[in-house]
């Protein structure tokens, strides 16, 4: 008996270690199986997650970010004990105890779906798991998933410490609202950094994990709560926070930036605009796009926002004072359907839907709500409703005709109804008295069909202070002042007089302004003047100064347009100049970017100076990548300095052009700006320099110009180039929108005469004739030249440059105006290209002086 009870017991445990045996073999093939191929965990070491790359201000302030996935990256120190003891209790209350899985998790999960027959399924992942799913596996709902991803957190549970995997799980992290991390989401809900949460705020955060989608604070806003009350409770149970802590944040409301109870992060940023976006666009093609999206750089930009603002200012007026001397109204922005109408909560939900630009500052999108006999009813966006309404009464439409669509213009509008209907949404702005600001109407606006780009940057350093790409970025991103390639016309011509300067020319050389032919392949090319008349033989200053285009040709052609194409290309106007001879006066497209950065060369005495709109990247650990100013301060390492001095800053840029021939060239555009083409517009109180630029049949019209310290220019014209009409010029349209950008930049960066540089002498020389004058000669007429050392001007007439053409027209000799009134009544000495010495009467036209040449 004793033997049977024995020989029972001993096969019971005979086949019960067999049996475990069996099983611990058939778990070990199981692990063995799975383990085979799987991810190596060592990538969770060097952990670098995409994060945000973020512009900042001279002062220190956001200007914009972009983000792949909006991440801010927390080390484990930096992250909050309330934040941990939330996420731990709502996902995982163990954390702190299990080997990466947890079994008894496990086992409730199986046994609370085998009671209810499958209905009631939850997790059972760790935190560790979901690390592993996250990061090494994909997001699969299979067994062996599962079993990978148990095999994998038991691992790195023995390579990382808690700290390190919490860590990645709160970084990692998707919590809605294309939040990552649980630092972004601080910022996208409650508008705070990580370690200014509330405990509500908190416990609301770690309640996303589960679904984000379920639990939007305003669509879903009870579940929301009772989610959030539930990791309310869990801390508790835990014991991270107290009962009275529980019941007091249970009883608090859900506030946050979705329900408009905090203003948004991001409403602290102010709209993207050109400046930023060209950032984004030029380190995109620096570093690759995916890695400026998610390599969390920090980007000092050079942008002075202050002249920004009036960057914007300045050329939206210049492009809507043009478009509505047009008087054309070519519709609304978008269209609300009238029965969207009904009230003021539908029609602000319908507006606020509607496809118009909102970064025009001081303007506001509206919607025609009615339309009466005389004026139109509107709601405004972001202004409240009065007793009366909001109208646009009939003597504002009265500027405009209604464009039809066959392109035909209606009758001049006469009342509201002729230019709007129900349903269209458009731009609107208060028209205010000028005495005391008081509110007079809303004025109907539009977005002008003709556009431009500004740009202005400091001499000296490169830095970009301020670009404005068109009239607003939201309505065109397209950056016209780095994008846009087009016909610079007469703002080109410096090149060709700083290669002619370069070349043995002074500023008192004769160049013929007479009719020229040219054989091309296409035809004969007869280049006019823009008044279309010739005003004889002048000095180099006047063909700059009255922008002279046979002037320009016939000196391109004795200097030779591979000088000058080797000049455009030094300078950085363009990559590979064209020899042809229509080039000289600007007919090779290119940018505003580099007209800009050319003429900065003058103004900083000809050396090279590269255009910057970053001072300075850091990586995501504040390691430098990138610094702009090169330049060296041996003074800024001394201790101390000699009373009244700075510190020198010792310059180790590439020279462009001899210092005198800079000043010279400087000199003259200084004259476009006294008494040339841009006099009119053209009024700082330092001294200023520029060129303007028209192009054939006025398709685009420019000015580039500076000061001692910043160059700045505009461009003007349709996207898709056409006539401007008749009386557009660079002059009249840009010059006014460089005035007003320099009268503001000068108040902050100041501004004095240009420096002279070594090596050269002034002598008094007559504008009109460019004789040398005696010294301390005085007046209208006479101006102070700088020539190189060796090279000082001679008393008497000088000879004339005409290219290789004749002289064939009627032409009065050194007109003193644009009227031909010649220089004296008793004549004088000429001495011709060829060396001949011919005695000119007064009076004489060239119709009796002629070189030979086609005429």
């Amino acid at each position: 008996m004793i033997r049977f009870i024995f020989g029972f017991f001993g096969a019971i445990f005979s086949a019960v270690t067999l049996g475990v045996i069996a099983v611990a073999i058939a778990v070990g093939g199981v692990l063995f199986m799975y383990s085979r191929d799987l991810p190596s965990t060592e990538a969770l070491s060097t952990y670098t997650p995409a994060t945000i790359s973020r512009i900042y201000s001279r002062e220190g302030l956001i200007v914009d970010e972009f983000a792949a996935e909006r991440r801010l990256f927390v080390p484990a120190e930096d992250i909050p004990d309330l934040v941990a003891h939330a996420f731990v209790s709502a996902e995982d209350r163990n954390f702190y105890e299990h080997g990466g899985y947890d079994p008894r998790a496990i086992a409730a999960a199986f046994y609370e779906a085998v009671q209810s027959r499958g209905r009631d399924v939850r997790g059972a992942s760790t935190i560790t798991q979901q690390v592993m799913k996250n990061f090494l596996l994909d997001g699969s709902r299979t067994i062996e998933r599962k079993v990978r991803e148990i095999i994998l957190a038991a691992r790195i549970e023995q390579a990382l410490s808690k700290e390190r995997i919490l860590e990645l799980y709160l970084n990692e992290i998707f919590l809605g609202q294309n939040s990552y991390g649980v630092a972004a989401a601080a910022q996208t809900y409650f508008n705070t950094n990580l370690e200014d949460l509330t405990l509500e705020q908190a416990a609301y955060l770690a309640a996303l994990p589960q679904a984000p989608s379920n639990f939007h604070p305003v669509r879903d806003y009870d579940r929301a709560i009772s989610r959030r009350n539930y990791v309310l409770r869990e801390m508790f149970e835990n014991g991270y926070i107290g009962r009275a802590e529980m019941e007091a944040a249970i009883a608090l409301p859900l506030e946050t930036v979705q329900g408009g109870h905090i203003e948004p992060f991001r409403g602290a940023i102010p709209p993207r605009n050109y400046f930023t976006d060209e950032i984004r666009r030029q380190l995109s093609a620096q570093y690759g796009e995916d890695e400026f999206f998610t390599g969390g750089y920090t980007v000092r930009a050079t942008m002075d926002e202050s002249l920004q603002d009036v960057a914007e200012r300045a050329l939206r007026r210049a492009l809507e004072r043009y478009d509505r001397n047009l008087g054309v109204w070519r519709g609304p922005s978008d269209r609300i359907d009238p029965a969207e109408l009904t009230g003021e909560e539908s029609w602000r939900a319908a507006l606020a839907d509607a496809q118009i630009a909102r970064d025009i500052d001081g303007w506001f999108p509206a919607v025609v709500l009615d339309v009466g006999a005389s004026s139109a009813r509107i709601g405004i966006e972001g202004v409240e409703e009065d007793e009366d309404g909001h109208f646009i009464p009939a003597e504002d439409v009265t500027w405009a005709r209604p464009l039809r669509e066959d392109g035909s213009r209606g009758p001049q509008a006469r009342v509201a109804g002729d230019l709007l209907a129900v349903g269209d949404v458009v731009h609107v702005r208060a028209m205010t008295r000028d005495g005391d600001g008081a509110f007079l109407r809303w004025t109907l606006r539009q977005v002008p069909e003709v556009q431009g780009g500004f740009m202005a940057m400091d001499v000296n350093t490169g830095r970009v202070l301020a670009m404005q790409g068109g009239f607003s970025f939201q309505q065109s991103s397209f950056n016209r002042a780095t994008q846009a390639t087009r016909q610079p016309g007469s703002s080109f011509k410096p090149f060709v007089f700083a290669a002619a300067l370069d070349s043995g020319y002074s500023p008192n050389t004769i160049v013929l302004d007479a009719p020229i032919e040219v054989e091309t392949g296409e035809g004969i090319w007869r280049p006019t003047n823009a008044s279309n008349q010739f005003y004889g033989p002048a000095p180099l200053r006047t063909g700059i100064e009255m922008s002279r285009n046979l002037m320009t040709v016939r000196l391109a052609q004795d200097v030779g347009m591979e000088t000058v194409a080797r000049y455009a290309e030094r300078f950085g106007v363009y990559d590979d100049m064209q020899p042809f001879l229509a080039n000289s006066l600007g007919s090779q497209e290119t940018t505003l970017y580099r007209m800009v950065a050319a003429y900065a060369m003058f103004a900083n005495g000809g050396e090279r100076v590269e255009p910057t709109l970053v001072d300075r990247i850091q990586d995501r650990w504040g390691n430098t990548v990138y610094r702009h100013d090169q330049r060296s301060c041996p003074d800024c390492e001394l201790a101390s300095l000699t009373p009244g001095y700075g510190p020198a800053i010792m310059s180790n840029r590439e020279r462009v052009i001899d210092p005198i021939t800079a000043y010279q060239m400087t000199s003259m555009m200084q004259g476009v700006v006294d008494r040339g083409t841009a006099s009119s517009t053209v009024n700082l109180p330092v001294p200023a320099a520029g060129k303007t630029g028209t192009t054939n049949e006025a398709r685009d019209v420019w000015f580039v110009g500076f000061t001692s310290t910043i160059a700045a220019g505009c461009y003007i014209g349709y996207d898709q180039p056409r006539p401007l009409g008749s009386g557009a010029s660079g002059g009249g349209m840009c010059g006014p929108v460089f005035n007003e950008f320099m009268q503001e930049a000068i108040e902050e960066y100041g501004g004095g005469p240009f420096a002279v540089p070594q090596g050269g002498a002034f002598y008094p020389i007559d504008r009109f004739s460019g004789q040398r004058l005696p010294d301390g000669a005085q007046g209208s007429e006479v101006v102070y030249e700088l020539f190189r050392q060796g090279e000082e001007p001679y008393f008497g007439v000088l000879s004339i440059i005409d290219g290789g053409w004749g002289m064939g027209s009627d032409l009065p000799l050194f007109g003193r105006d644009d009227t031909g009134a010649a220089l004296e009544e008793d004549g004088q000495t000429v001495t011709t290209s060829t060396g001949e010495e011919v005695r000119v009467p007064s009076q004489t036209s060239f119709g009796t002086l002629s070189s030979g040449g086609l005429y």
